[in-house]
């Protein structure tokens, strides 16, 4: 859960810093110094294990009564909750409270970033700079879009999908776990290709010039 979300926190800072680069890229330098970048991080960090730790400690006080085994390959809350024999409320109140503040919380300001960098979007008058900011954006945006997607999925099903089949529930979260991890290994790989494409096009005509 605490990777989870920090993966979430990952995705709003590089909204954040793609909202600094289009809307505010005079002054992207000087707001977005070394330091305020490692205090950003070691915030994230910390709001990371400060929110979710108290799930941990209350799980472990909780008695398990049935079979300990898990529906999906990972510890997921939700699922642990189906094995214990007691009230469960505070655990799965503060668990979905938690989800709610925190992950709920990012996705609108990654919305929010979104709406601004669209905003200028629509302001700019070349069609060559919309394109930039558009290749800017939509690799990250495949990345949101492939970390909340299958989020959503599976905290659906386990709310509301419990008369579904085993493999449902196991598949979902299999594909929670690895399409995320996978597909931003390829967008990220595509996306440097791109980079190192632009920088060799740009590198030989000065090559071209010097001689």
């Amino acid at each position: 859960m605490v990777q989870t979300q920090q993966l979430g926190l990952v995705l709003l800072a590089m909204a954040f810093d793609h909202y600094m680069a289009i809307c505010c890229l005079l002054r992207y330098s000087s707001i977005l110094t070394s330091g305020r970048i490692t205090k950003i991080g070691l915030g994230m960090v910390t709001r990371s294990y400060l929110i979710f730790f108290p799930v941990a400690g209350i799980v472990l006080w909780l008695p398990f009564c049935r079979s300990r085994v898990l529906s999906h390959s990972f510890c997921l809350h939700q699922d642990v909750m189906n094995l214990v024999c007691a009230n469960t409320t505070p655990s799965v109140v503060y668990g979905l409270t938690a989800i709610l503040l925190v992950m709920g919380l990012d996705a609108i300001l990654i919305c929010l970033s979104y709406i601004l960098i669209l905003k200028a979007f629509l302001q700019l008058a070349s069609w060559k700079e919309r394109l930039e900011v558009f290749s800017t954006c939509v690799a990250h945006i495949c990345m949101v879009l492939a970390f909340y997607v299958p989020l959503i999925g599976l905290s659906v099903v386990h709310r509301f999908g419990k008369d579904l089949a085993p493999l449902v529930h196991i598949t979902l979260g299999n594909v929670y776990i690895l399409v995320p991890t996978v597909l931003n290994l390829i967008i990220c790989r595509v996306r440097t290709k791109q980079i190192q494409r632009i920088l060799i096009s740009i590198k030989i005509p000065n090559d071209r010039t010097a001689h």
